[in-house]
C-alpha cells in the first residue's frame, strides 16, 4: 500500500495519555471519507477517520446499519409470521378440525416476532460470521411452546367450541418445525445471494493467516479476509510470508476502513495489555463497523462458561472438565437409546449389506481394528469391510500417497476398496457397525475422533485428556472435516468437546452430521 505525503499528514492523529487511559487529541478534523459502492450495493453511511472519534464510548455514537443485516432481520420477521399463521391454521383447522374465528386469530400471530424480538432472535446475525438457525433450537421451542399456550388461554375468543389438549400440542410442534425450517432456508437463500461481508484482521500475520483458511474453507461462512493491520509495529513480522496483505497501521485505521469498504474487524489481540484491547475494540466500534474477538482464553475455558456479575465486578466461570457421574449416566442413557433404535431400524439394510460384500469378494462381513477408548484402553472398533481382506498387510507400501495431515492416512481413490466397499464409503453406510461398539461400551453416538494405536502415541501432556470421554462414531472432528484437520487442531478440538459437553450440544453435533455425511464434506 502506499499513500501520498498528504494522505499521511492527515491521518496522524497525535495521542495523549491520562493516568492509565488513552484519549485522541484535540487534531483538525478533516471532511469524512465515503466508502466505495459495489455493483448492485446501495450506499452506505460514511465511516469517520481516526482524528474525528475525540471519545471512546461503549457504544458506537455515529455507528451505521449495514442493509444485510437490515434484510436479515426483515426476511425473518416474514418468515416467522408466515410460520406462525400457517401452523395455526394446520394445526387447528385442517388436523384439529376446529372453527376459528380468523380474524382474531390472526391477530394473535404478531404475538411470535414480539416474543422472537425480545429473544434477540433478530438482532443475533448481526454479531455472527456464521449465521446458523440449529443454535437458536432451544429459543425457537420455547417460542412455539409459548405461543401455543397463549393461543390456549385466547381459546373462547378465537375457537368455536373448546380446544382441546391435542390441537395445542400440535400447533407447538408444528410451529417449531415451519420456524427452524423457514428460518434456515430464508438465511440460507439471504446468504448465497449477498455479497461476502467484508473482514479485516487486527492482529499478527499468523493469526490473519488462520482466519482467513478458515473464513476461506468452512461451509456455510459468507465472508473474505480483505487485509490485516497490526495491532503494534512488529518489525520481524516483514520477514513472515503471507497471503493477507498489511493495509496499514493502526494511525491509519480509519481511512482503511473506509476505503476498504470494511463491515467487520476481527480483533486477535495476542499481546498482555488489557487496556490496549479494550481501547482497540472500543475505537472500532466508535468507527460504527462491527467487532468479532478472537479470544485465546477460550481455546482453554470452552464457549460454556458461566458469566457472573457480583456488583458490577464480572466473573468467568470456568467448568469442571470431563463428566460428572450423573452427566456420564445421562450420555450413557442416550447412548443405548439411540444406538438400540437405530439398529432396530436398520436391521434389514444389516442383512443386505452383508450379503452383498459376501458375495463380491472373500472375507469376513466386518473388519476389525484396533482404537484406542477411554482411559487409553484398547478395543476393536467393528466396520462393515469395505478393502480386501489383507489391506493392512499393505498400508506400509501406500503411506508415500497419504493425503490426511500430521500421522492420519487417509487416500481418495484407495486401490484396496472393494467395489462395494467403494458405494459404502461413499455413503459413510461401512461406519455403522460401530453402533454395536456403542451398545458394548467401546464407543459412544458422540465424541472424540478413536485413534490408532500410532496416532495415540503422538498424543501427549494435556492433550491426553480427550481420553476421559468415549470416543464418538461422529463429533466435531467429523463435522469439520475428518481428513483435513491437522492432529494438533484436532487434539483442541476434542479437548473443547470435553469443557463444553451438554446433552443438547451432542444433539447439535449429530444433527450437523447429517448434512456433511449426505454432502461428502467430510471425506
Amino acid at each position: 500500500m502506499t499513500l501520498n505525503e498528504h494522505d499521511t499528514q492527515e491521518m496522524t492523529p497525535r495521542f495523549e495519555r491520562r493516568a492509565g487511559s488513552r484519549t485522541v487529541g484535540v487534531v483538525e478534523r478533516s471532511p469524512w471519507r465515503s466508502g466505495r459502492t459495489r455493483p448492485g450495493q446501495p450506499q452506505r453511511r460514511r465511516v469517520p477517520n481516526v482524528q474525528e472519534v475525540t471519545s471512546f464510548p461503549d457504544e458506537p455514537s455515529d455507528a451505521f446499519v449495514t442493509t444485510r443485516d437490515t434484510h436479515f432481520r426483515r426476511a425473518l420477521a416474514g418468515v416467522d409470521l408466515a410460520a406462525a399463521a400457517v401452523s395455526l391454521l394446520i394445526a387447528l383447522v385442517a388436523i384439529g378440525g376446529e372453527s376459528l374465528s380468523l380474524w382474531p386469530a390472526l391477530a394473535c400471530v404478531p404475538l411470535l416476532t414480539l416474543v422472537n424480538k425480545a429473544l434477540g432472535l433478530y438482532d443475533r446475525d448481526e454479531n455472527l460470521v456464521r449465521k446458523t438457525t440449529l443454535d437458536e433450537a432451544p429459543q425457537v421451542l420455547t417460542v412455539a411452546s409459548f405461543y401455543a399456550f397463549c393461543i390456549w388461554l385466547a381459546a373462547p375468543l378465537l375457537v368455536h367450541g373448546h380446544l382441546g389438549r391435542g390441537p395445542v400440542v400440535e400447533l407447538a410442534l408444528l410451529s417449531f418445525v415451519t420456524l427452524m425450517v423457514g428460518r434456515a432456508l430464508t438465511r440460507t437463500v439471504l446468504t448465497a445471494h449477498s455479497e461476502p461481508e467484508r473482514c479485516i484482521v487486527l492482529g499478527s500475520a499468523a493469526a490473519a493467516e488462520r482466519v482467513a483458511g478458515k473464513l476461506d474453507s468452512v461451509h456455510g461462512v459468507r465472508a473474505e479476509t480483505v487485509g490485516r493491520v497490526p495491532l503494534e509495529p512488529n518489525y520481524l513480522e516483514e520477514r513472515v510470508e503471507s497471503s493477507v496483505p498489511v493495509l496499514g497501521d493502526m494511525t491509519q485505521l480509519g481511512m482503511v476502513l473506509s476505503r476498504e469498504d470494511v463491515e467487520r474487524a476481527i480483533i486477535a489481540f495476542e499481546g498482555p495489555d488489557s487496556e490496549e484491547l479494550l481501547h482497540t475494540i472500543r475505537l472500532v466500534k466508535a468507527l460504527g463497523v462491527k467487532v468479532s474477538v478472537l479470544p485465546r482464553l477460550l481455546e482453554v475455558v470452552g464457549s460454556a462458561a458461566t458469566y457472573d456479575d457480583i456488583d458490577g465486578l464480572p466473573l468467568l466461570g470456568v467448568r469442571r472438565y470431563g463428566l460428572s457421574r450423573s452427566s456420564d449416566m445421562l450420555k450413557r442413557t442416550v447412548d443405548i437409546v439411540g444406538a438400540s433404535l437405530i439398529l432396530f431400524l436398520l436391521a434389514p439394510l444389516f442383512l443386505a449389506i452383508a450379503l452383498a460384500i459376501k458375495l463380491d469378494t472373500p472375507g469376513p462381513v466386518f473388519f476389525r481394528q484396533r482404537r484406542i477408548g477411554r482411559s487409553s484402553e484398547g478395543f476393536y472398533m467393528l466396520k462393515f469391510r469395505s478393502m480386501v481382506d489383507d489391506a493392512d498387510k499393505v498400508k506400509d507400501e501406500l503411506r508415500e500417497h497419504n493425503e490426511a495431515a500430521e500421522g492420519l492416512f487417509k487416500i481418495e481413490d484407495d486401490p484396496r476398496i472393494t467395489r462395494v466397499g467403494s458405494v459404502l464409503r461413499k455413503t459413510s453406510i461401512d461406519e455403522l457397525p460401530q453402533l454395536i461398539n456403542v451398545l458394548k461400551g467401546d464407543m459412544s453416538l458422540v465424541g472424540p475422533r478413536p485413534l490408532v494405536p500410532d496416532e495415540d502415541r503422538k498424543i501427549e501432556g494435556w492433550q491426553r485428556r480427550r481420553t476421559g470421554f468415549r470416543p464418538g462414531m461422529t463429533g466435531m472432528w467429523q463435522i469439520f472435516g475428518a481428513s483435513r484437520i491437522p492432529m494438533h487442531e484436532m487434539v483442541k478440538i476434542d479437548y473443547l468437546y470435553g469443557a463444553n459437553w451438554s446433552v443438547w450440544r451432542d444433539m447439535k453435533i449429530l444433527a450437523r452430521t447429517v448434512p456433511v455425511v449426505v454432502g461428502r464434506r467430510g471425506l
